[in-house]
């Protein structure tokens, strides 16, 4: 039996931010962008991996969930405790130094961790925690 993880979904609260993070700077490709009424979900994965995406969403847009649930989960989003993804390079001084230049906000420049990987931390435009790690790792 082979599991591969296809979509991992991650919120925005701008799409066109979300894009310029996703695609412009980290060289994703848009697979899908899909909206409906005010709402907007951009599907963007590394280029040469058809079969990994991540789904980025508005968050919230369960209509099951109150104004207030909403208002708790747009606030622990803006303060990057809501979700998070671990992406992996071959170049991750070059990676870090690219989304630095870009005004990327730096949570953790590279660094080698005593539990043995060598990775680096952002936040993406919605406050996403967007670790890197080192592919050699």
């Amino acid at each position: 039996m082979n599991v591969t993880i296809q979509h991992a979904f991650l919120p925005h609260t701008d799409p066109e931010a979300a894009l310029g993070f996703y695609r412009d700077i980290l060289g994703f490709e848009v697979r899908a962008d899909a909206g409906y009424e005010d709402m907007r979900w951009i599907t963007v994965g590394p280029v040469g991996q058809p079969g990994t995406s991540i789904v980025l969403q508005p968050p919230a847009a369960d209509p099951g969930i109150t104004d207030e649930e909403r208002r708790t989960i747009l606030e622990l989003i803006t303060k990057g405790a809501y979700a998070a993804v671990t992406l992996a390079t071959d170049d991750l001084d070059g990676l870090f130094d690219r989304l630095q230049a870009a005004g990327a906000d730096v949570v953790q420049e590279p660094i080698d961790q005593d539990y043995g990987v060598r990775d680096c931390a952002f936040r993406d435009p919605a406050g996403n925690l967007i670790r890197v790690t080192s592919a050699s790792a």
